[in-house]
């Protein structure tokens, strides 16, 4: 019995394994331009970005998605990245579009990486947080999540919210909630701002400048054909339910508590806090819960 036990268990634990990496960037993703800068590699488990004073490169999703919760695993240019952009988001098309951004700004070797983040609703966006890192990013890969529901938009790093961003569409402020959007990711230069306001340039000797990828997990509602596969479930499949339960997720209190550290000490800009900016009063959210 003790036997057929561990089999069991083993035999889960290698299913599970096998679940958790059978993502393949072959298969989910498009390599979108560059001109050979991007590369899949290892059979579809690594992909990796490059830039050099020619061109950048980038990949977007096959799939669109009408909420999710999407993890990718980055690994950010080493050394001197000024004037280098990471980007990495959710976007739709079209002039009212939508989009929700990470976006990674290089700096000179030593010197902390800028995480930019936005939400834009209906083509508007301006709504920016800017944070450093308590770790290296460029020394290893780290897990950044967007949690993308019908109630609040969550931006996590190594299962860590640095930011929130809640559905106040009853006070006036327009929430993403009505158009699919894909995954994309792109490596550019843009040393005109990234870097200290553009004060900084790129250094060419550096380059090829390459992020990498890994590690993508997306539970998701896929968009196709005009309809979502989260459609409401038949009536008493539980299971469905409780696999999509990512659809009502909240932060509770240890979420909220690990969300006011990062803001507290590594929060280095908050579009709420930009009275300058705004002179004709903040954005409704700012007072909001």
């Amino acid at each position: 019995m003790a036997s057929t036990t561990l089999l069991l268990v083993t035999l889960f634990v290698s299913a599970s394994l096998v679940a958790l990496s059978s993502a393949n960037f072959n298969q989910d993703f498009q390599i979108t331009w560059g001109d050979g800068r991007a590369k899949i590699v290892n059979n579809g488990e690594l992909l990796t970005l490059s830039l050099d004073k020619a061109s950048g490169s980038g990949f977007q999703s096959q799939n669109e998605y009408l909420f999710g919760k999407i993890d990718m695993q980055l690994k950010l240019v080493a050394g001197n990245s000024a004037g280098t952009v990471t980007a990495y988001y959710l976007s739709s098309k079209g002039s009212t579009w939508d989009e929700i951004d990470f976006e990674f700004l290089g700096n000179l070797s030593g010197d902390p990486y800028t995480l930019h983040t936005n939400v834009f609703s209906q083509g508007k966006g301006n709504r920016e947080q800017q944070f450093h890192l308590w770790f290296d990013p460029t020394a290893d890969f780290h897990t950044y999540s967007i949690l993308w529901n019908p109630t609040r938009i969550i931006f996590s790093v190594d299962g860590t919210p640095i930011r929130e961003f809640k559905n106040w569409e009853s006070n006036g402020v327009p929430f993403p909630k009505s158009q699919p959007m894909r995954i994309y990711s792109s490596l550019w230069n843009a040393d005109d701002w990234a870097t200290r306001g553009g004060l900084v340039k790129t250094d060419w000797t550096k380059a090829p400048f390459t992020a990498s990828y890994r590690n993508f997990k997306a539970e998701a509602c896929v968009w196709s054909s005009g309809g979502s596969s989260c459609s409401s479930p038949p009536s008493g499949s539980g299971n469905a339910i409780a696999k999509n339960s990512w659809l009502s997720q909240e932060m509770d209190s240890a979420s909220q508590e690990r969300l006011k550290w990062v803001q507290k000490n590594y929060m280095i800009y908050n579009y709420c806090a930009d009275t300058k900016r705004f002179p004709q009063g903040l954005p409704t959210e700012c007072s909001l819960p």
